[in-house]
């Protein structure tokens, strides 16, 4: 089975994500939404800047109540950490459409025993001449061999990133 694992992708997101999060002076701009599942719970860390003024919300729910609450930033920053500090992930090949249902591909390869997280990421350090954006949705596992455990008993392998750099339509590395 061909299928791109992203463990040195994911640390570099972690760098950059936990800069961003102590030191945001140092963006001109950024855009990040990170949905994080795990255990049946959903953490939302969401922020962005534009023009020189910053918007924040950080939310989730357990799996208990089906209702959003607001949490603190620093509640939902050691949240999206620790899935990141995980040994190995894959990535969702053209993200997860909600319309499609639990009966797609992508969806059977999201199990809910695996945490997973939708990372929407675009910033612009200062100095820099462009702005970077991803768009990717990726399953966290213990490490490689829980990886491949996990990948051999999936149907359709079709539904995760096979090739790397990625990019479709829906989502995409780096650009």
């Amino acid at each position: 089975m061909n299928v791109a694992l992203y463990a040195d992708y994911i640390a570099d997101l972690r760098t950059l994500f936990a800069e961003l999060d102590t030191h945001p002076e140092r963006f001109q701009s950024f855009n990040v939404r990170l949905e994080l599942v795990a255990a049946g719970g959903l953490i939302v860390y969401e922020t962005k800047r534009r023009k020189g003024l910053t918007d924040s919300i950080y939310y989730g729910h357990s799996a208990e109540t089906a209702s959003n609450h607001q949490i603190s930033q620093s509640t939902a920053f050691s949240a999206i950490d620790r899935f990141f500090a995980l040994g190995q992930f894959v990535a969702m090949a053209g993200g997860i459409d909600k319309r499609a249902g639990s009966g797609s591909a992508s969806a059977r390869a999201v199990d809910a025993q695996y945490p997973h997280c939708a990372v929407n990421f675009s910033c612009r350090k200062k100095g820099q001449p462009a702005a970077r954006s991803m768009l990717m949705v990726f399953i966290g596992f213990n490490d490689e061999a829980d990886a491949l455990q996990r990948l051999s008993t999936i149907d359709d392998p079709s539904a995760l990133v096979a090739e790397r750099p990625y990019r479709s339509l829906k989502s995409y590395e780096w650009k």
